[in-house]
């Protein structure tokens, strides 16, 4: 049998309230008897029940992800997913909510994030746009005591901080495989379209897309970021600017999470199938796409596994206890027409 607490009081010599303190980081132990129980922790192999312990205390956990107020099918998928975290995780004291908002105004979504407190929340997974400001602001939420998981997007040079969601330099060079095997012995432009290239993910998945074309491709040349901001008129003017200053293009790829605003832009100003076009994420749009042989391949994460690691994440961290590498690591899977 595992040691149990008055185990480990009678192997520290102390009192099994001296114990209790130790073990939830309440005031009032000297160093002398804190060392002693953690001397004794180590020697005895002493592994706390968290799940009675929390179930004694009646403890609930309070989670809350920060998602953008506007976006398309993929987003979506992400609301659903954290719905039904949230009702599946109720049995384990486990409230899992969403906060909505303008994650395009960096100095916004600071503010936001100062109006966090850490006696009404344990845990914030976040997916905004790179910045100075939100990165900043993510460093003093971290310091409030309120556990931080970059989701999907991160912030560049945030140390100490967990991240959820796919190695976006290998998925980009993923993209920048697939798109160079088809055109192997055709030369000609690679169009790349981002929602905005100040997202960390766009960023990384940019250069990873460069670095193995430039070293196993270099008969394509790749064209500057375009940026749609999510905004329909704004993709097909700049989409169709592109074709008409630069025939030669042969494929193209979508960077950002929501492929159905770009795709359809092009497909107004190109055929498609006569196209290498990738994208990301698996939604209907996409879905489709593929099947009309519009798209060659999807690149895509399980949003579901995301949210799940999310939230193991931060209640790991909520306990003190380091969460599982390899359960958390996000895979990326490549979807043909054959094997959708």
């Amino acid at each position: 049998m595992r040691p149990t607490v008055k185990d480990l009081a009678k192997a520290a010599g102390v009192s099994l309230a001296t114990v209790d303190r130790v073990l939830n980081d309440r005031p009032n132990v000297s160093k002398k008897s804190a060392r002693k129980v953690s001397e004794a922790i180590e020697r005895i192999g002493f592994t706390r029940n968290l799940a009675a312990a929390n179930l004694a205390k009646n403890k609930t956990y309070s989670f809350r992800f920060v998602l953008p107020d506007t976006g398309d099918q993929y987003l979506e998928a992400l609301l659903r997913q954290v719905e039904e975290a949230n009702r599946t995780h109720a049995s384990d004291h486990v409230v899992v909510d969403i906060a909505q908002i303008g994650v395009g105004d960096p100095h916004g979504v600071a503010n936001y994030l100062a109006t966090l407190e850490p006696d009404r929340l344990d845990g914030v997974a976040i997916m905004a746009p790179e910045s100075p400001q939100v990165r900043d602001a993510m460093v003093r939420l971290n310091e409030r005591g309120i556990k931080l998981v970059q989701f999907l997007s991160g912030q560049e040079k945030l140390d100490n901080t967990d991240f959820v969601g796919i190695d976006n330099f290998a998925a980009g060079a993923t993209a920048g495989r697939i798109i160079g095997q088809f055109h192997r012995q055709q030369q000609g432009r690679v169009l790349i379209i981002a929602e905005t290239i100040q997202a960390q993910d766009s960023i990384e998945r940019r250069i990873g897309f460069d670095r193995i074309i430039n070293e196993k491709f270099p008969h394509l040349e790749v064209l500057p970021s375009l940026e749609t901001y999510a905004d329909p008129a704004r993709a097909k003017r700049i989409i169709e600017r592109s074709f008409q200053f630069n025939k030669d293009i042969i494929a193209v790829y979508v960077l950002s999470s929501e492929a159905r605003i770009p795709i359809k832009a092009v497909s107004e100003c190109a055929d498609l199938e006569s196209l290498c076009a990738v994208a990301h994420e698996r939604t209907p749009f996409t879905e489709e796409a593929i099947r009309a042989e519009q798209l060659k391949a999807i690149i895509c994460q399980d949003p579901g596994h995301a949210v799940r690691s999310a939230i193991r994440i931060m209640r790991a961290r909520t306990d003190h206890r380091e969460p599982v590498v390899s359960q958390e690591k996000i895979r990326i899977e490549v979807l043909f027409k054959e094997n959708l």
